[in-house]
């Protein structure tokens, strides 16, 4: 299953300074809701930019927890730099 060519025009919103977090990863890390809010904000706005705490991951385990964010909700991760990833479907 390949994942979806983002478009141009999403990247933009992903990148742009005025995109803020919308849903931000506490010290009760990955959790059912967690998942299902992403799921019900990516269902109203495709787009959703996620925000981890600081010293919750180690730098190592991010990439991993982005993806299995990305799995868990059937969408496509568009930018991930360090503790900030946007996700889209």
């Amino acid at each position: 299953d390949m994942p979806k060519k983002v478009p141009q025009s999403i990247r933009k919103i992903a990148t742009s300074r005025d995109f803020q977090p919308s849903v931000r990863i506490g010290k009760s890390g990955i959790t059912e809701n967690l998942i299902e809010e992403i799921d019900a904000q990516l269902a109203t706005k495709d787009i959703v930019k996620i925000k981890i705490n600081r010293g919750l991951f180690e730098r190592a385990q991010i990439d991993d927890v982005w993806k299995h964010l990305a799995d868990e909700t059937n969408s496509t991760i568009v930018s991930a730099r360090g503790n900030v990833c946007v996700l889209w479907r």
